[in-house]
């Protein structure tokens, strides 16, 4: 798994922001300033739709304010449900999208998880990271159901604290 203090891989993904589409990589959307990143099981699945990304919707104005450049949602869903997802959150805007199908990105950075016993097959594990200049400066990662350590209030905290 990632660490603090490893840079991001560059793997192939798609970026779905309030622009469109576009096929980029991961170091080069998560390459500079600074990024909260959080990966969900699934759009639209009950808790990320529900608790994680309304949290960072709610606080995306006290993330920038705490100097975040960038909050950026990961899933293994192909880019046309991610934007769906996006438009259904009214989201655009506020937060972009990474659309990784295959699930490389979450292989490449330690957080793949195996839900095929749900059906979903690989997927990301609720997680969240802040990115510095491409460097991992946090992560959390949940280990229990729940969104907890990886919601939007964590990283606030996790912001204020890096500030002291």
């Amino acid at each position: 798994m990632i660490e603090r203090g490893n840079a991001i891989p560059s793997v192939g993904i798609k970026l779905v922001n309030a622009s469109g589409v576009a096929e980029t990589t991961s170091d080069a959307v998560l390459g500079s300033g600074t990024v909260v990143l959080f990966s969900v099981p699934g759009a639209f699945t009950p808790t990320c739709h529900v608790n994680h990304l309304p949290g960072f919707l709610a606080n995306a104005v006290k993330l920038r304010a705490k100097g975040v450049d960038r909050i950026i949602c990961a899933a293994a869903n192909d880019a046309h449900v991610m934007k769906a997802w996006a438009e259904a959150s009214n989201a655009l805007g506020d937060v972009e999208f990474i659309a990784d199908g295959n699930a490389d990105l979450a292989k490449a950075l330690g957080l793949a998880k195996d839900f095929s016993a749900s059906g979903m097959g690989t997927r990301y594990a609720r997680a969240a990271m802040i990115v510095r200049n491409g460097a991992v400066s946090d992560i959390f990662v949940e280990d229990a159901p729940g969104v907890n350590a990886s919601g939007a209030p964590a990283i606030l905290m996790a912001l204020e604290t890096a500030q002291a």
